[in-house]
């Protein structure tokens, strides 16, 4: 594996814009606490981003139908602005959130640097069109914003739409789309994204579809790609600690096996992972199994 373990600079970017205040924001807190940067080894310490959460309206903005755009791009900016110098200095960057939406920053950094792709694991589309979004959060919209598809107040920072090309994205363990449909939701199908959903996953296994997976990225004129782990593509019996619930996911076994061998391709320029609430797991023993499960995923082979 090509990353170096003392060239891991992990991201506090607890920010809840894109969906509500409810527990997200402690999620760096509770894996740090469970031993992710002690672990992972890293000699750099971690940079905490300062949120923009106390400015959070439950209010939709009337033009853009989204819950706090223009915060959420002035947090994405300064997100951006960490990931691109965490890019420069050629370290991978191990970012905690936080909602979903800490992508916009992500890959708006990422694009000032190179062309990047997305490999995004999630157990939904994410992608709504704000007319369609039952809540207005963000997090429901955020690969629609990063392709491009959205208010140009979220879609176009630094000049830079769209983050991410249709063709250089691979969706990885989707099981909304019933959901999604019933809401109005464009359909992720209809695009050049490749979509490796639980059905398949359940249908070939997570050896086969990992071949795939790394087959597509193979194929992709990029710079590098980011991957983001949402943790609600986990099962519900695993990880009931999650804003929004649906049959099925992935197992840690499965979840650790695909980061592992995605790291393995060497192009990886960082992780992302959100959603997770401490707030539903009083004892810790969820935070601990996920944090165990990033570590087995970071050492394995």
């Amino acid at each position: 594996m090509k990353i170096l373990k003392n060239h891991i600079e992990i991201i506090a970017a607890p920010s809840i814009l894109g969906l509500k205040p409810n527990g997200v924001e402690l999620l760096p807190e509770a894996l740090i606490h469970a031993g992710l940067e002690k672990q992972l080894q890293t000699n750099i310490p971690v940079q905490y981003l300062p949120t923009l959460n106390t400015m959070y309206s439950k209010e939709r903005d009337p033009e853009t139908g989204c819950l706090n755009p223009d915060t959420l791009r002035q947090f994405s900016i300064e997100l951006g602005g960490a990931i691109a110098a965490t890019a420069g200095k050629k370290h991978f960057a191990f970012v905690l959130g936080g909602d979903c939406s800490i992508l916009l920053g992500i890959m708006s950094g990422l694009k000032t640097r190179g062309t990047y792709g997305l490999v995004f694991i999630d157990a939904h589309a994410d992608f709504y069109e704000p007319s369609k979004s039952p809540t207005g959060e963000v997090a429901d919209m955020d690969l629609g914003f990063v392709t491009g598809r959205g208010p140009a107040r979220l879609t176009n920072i630094n000049n830079s739409q769209p983050y991410v090309k249709d063709e250089h994205v691979i969706h990885v363990a989707q099981r909304d789309a019933a959901e999604a449909a019933h809401y109005g939701s464009r359909d992720i199908r209809d695009t050049s994204i490749r979509i490796y959903n639980m059905e398949l996953i359940g249908q070939k296994g997570i050896e086969t579809v990992t071949t795939g997976i790394i087959a597509d990225i193979n194929n992709w004129k990029v710079d590098g790609y980011w991957l983001h782990f949402d943790t609600d593509s986990l099962a519900d019996e695993i990880n009931p600690a999650v804003e929004y619930h649906l049959p099925g996911g992935l197992s840690f076994e499965q979840a650790a096996y695909l980061i592992n061998q995605l790291l393995r391709t060497g192009n990886m320029a960082g992780i992302s992972v959100t959603i997770f609430n401490p707030r539903m797991d009083p004892d810790g023993h969820i935070a601990n199994d996920i944090t165990q499960m990033l570590i087995r995923a970071f050492s394995a082979g």
